[in-house]
């Protein structure tokens, strides 16, 4: 078996190469039959393509994602339909959505030794035109304000969450709504709408959790459709639907269950997966039962629980 760490030197505001390096050499120390590689990613993409190119000798791979949120991401698409491969984010990013939604048991993922003893588990993904997403997708006023954010955490005395309000504040002086054509089953929606949000995890936007009780192994997808706002709505609303609460907003709030939906714009809207930006001006969201094998930490009962 060859384990395969794949580091982002760019995740986390500093890079964190020598800090994995160090915990693979001692965690492989005494595992002398296992192939070992840290791989540094040099470009967007860069890992989804190594990870292909490794896998492609049919032996059994195991990868981890040395990184955040987008960095789990391009490795899940890297095996993502793959038999003799399998994937776990470990973390050094910023965001790391994907693990919130196990709870108290998340850590177990920064736990290298329960992760070379763990087990694996399908879990489903989500194709959006062709690129992969395991946990949610958004487009909308959230995706905005999520993508544009990067654009003021340069500027003097902003970073981090004071870049976010600018953004925020910046997206609502243009529009909260966006004209939008959804289809997903029986339901049909022609006109503005505030956001829309595709879950197969719980958690984006660094800590919104709209799904709680969404499981990424259940074979559906959780989906809201937040209709037109005014900001005073919007304000009113956001806190409930950010904590799992979009069930009492149903004047506002659509909430539907299904494994594929399709939204159109007039102009290309960013679509957020997995907190990476793609623009297009229609996004097609399918749901691929058990398309990701998942490493399991030893230890963790979050598959055990009955969905």
């Amino acid at each position: 078996m060859k384990h395969l760490f794949i580091v982002n030197p760019a995740a986390g505001g500093g890079n964190k190469t020598d800090e994995v390096r160090a915990k693979v050499v001692s965690a492989f120390a005494q595992r002398p039959e296992d192939e070992v590689e840290i791989y540094v990613t040099k470009a967007p993409l860069d890992a989804t393509e190594k990870i292909r190119a490794e896998a492609s000798d049919g032996k059994e791979l195991r990868v981890y994602a040395c990184g955040g949120d987008g960095t789990f991401n391009e490795c899940a698409a890297g095996v993502m339909g793959l038999e003799n491969a399998a994937v776990c984010p470990f973390p050094t990013g910023t965001g790391n959505d994907f693990c919130r939604m196990f709870g108290e048991e998340k850590d177990l993922f920064r736990d290298l030794d329960a992760l070379l003893r763990g087990s694996v588990h399908p879990i489903d993904a989500i194709d959006c035109n062709g690129r992969c997403s395991v946990n949610i997708c958004s487009v909308g006023i959230d995706a905005r304000i999520g993508t544009n954010v990067h654009q003021y955490t340069d500027l003097p005395l902003l970073g981090g969450a004071a870049a976010y309000v600018v953004s925020a504040a910046v997206e609502m002086f243009r529009g909260i709504s966006r004209p939008m054509r959804i289809r997903s089953g029986d339901f049909s929606g022609d006109g503005e709408f505030s956001l829309v949000c595709v879950c197969n995890g719980r958690f984006y936007g660094g800590g919104f959790n709209p799904s709680p009780d969404a499981r990424p192994d259940d074979g559906e997808l959780d989906m809201f459709i937040v209709k037109k706002v005014n900001l005073l709505q919007f304000a009113s609303l956001i806190g409930k639907y950010a904590s799992g609460r979009g069930a009492e907003l149903t004047k506002f709030v659509t909430h539907l269950k299904g494994r594929e939906i399709t939204i159109e714009f007039d102009e290309d809207n960013v679509i957020n997966l997995d907190g990476e930006a793609v623009f297009t001006d229609k996004a097609v969201m399918r749901l691929v039962p058990g398309a990701v094998r998942l490493i399991v930490p030893k230890g963790m009962k979050f598959f055990e629980k009955e969905g």
